[in-house]
């Protein structure tokens, strides 16, 4: 059942990426150029990581509890973030419909409930979180940097050329700070649920 569950959650990454790939090379008629843009975006690149472990799991790989808990919570990341602060923002059409949906809304919500009924429980520290916010850190710093060279920022809270360099800092602190707190709150979950194997193998 967790394999088979895992393949689902991968199905819904992989088409969801799939179909923004599709959507983005439509615009930019260049595969170097679509996977330029694609790798701009935290969304992207999140579920991406959500699909390779999922496709590792469903093929019976073993997956650390602590790399699944951490895509767990950037996923989770993922939706949060947009349906409080982009959602709306830009008017999609046609594939990036269904794209902005997967990657968005159901990849968020499948691999949070995955994680909660099927990865393996009491496996987590109380450092995990702390571990797991250098993923969001590297992606701020990586898309600043990368925005000095072409100078497309990914989403408008990070965007130094409007909102200035004090404001950009202070943003990516709170979504660490709000991402280390909801991090604490899962390694709670993960020792009281009484969900999923009883311990891990690791």
């Amino acid at each position: 059942m967790p394999s088979a569950a895992a393949a689902l959650v991968a199905i819904v990454c992989w088409v969801g990426l799939a179909v923004q790939f599709s959507a983005t090379y439509a615009a930019q008629q260049d595969v170097a150029a679509t996977l330029w843009v694609l790798a701009r975006f935290f969304t992207v690149l999140t579920n991406l990581l959500v699909a390779v472990l999922m496709t590792l799991v469903a093929i019976r790989r073993r997956v650390s509890p602590f790399l699944l808990g951490g895509a767990a919570l950037a996923i989770v990341l993922v939706g949060g973030v947009y349906m409080l602060l982009l959602q709306g923002l830009v008017e999609l059409s046609g594939g990036a419909i269904l794209a902005d949906t997967l990657l968005h809304k159901v990849s968020p919500v499948a691999m949070s409930l995955w994680w909660l009924l099927f990865a393996p429980r009491k496996a987590l520290k109380w450092s995990a979180p702390l571990w797991w916010s250098a993923y969001p850190l590297a992606y701020f710093a990586y898309a600043v940097a990368r925005a000095q060279l072409d100078g497309r920022y990914p989403y408008p809270f990070m965007d130094v050329g409007k909102i200035g360099w004090a404001q950009t800092v202070v943003n990516a602190g709170g979504i660490a700070a709000v991402f280390v707190v909801v991090g604490l709150l899962l390694v709670w979950l993960d020792r009281w649920l009484p969900l999923g194997p009883k311990r891990s193998t690791r």
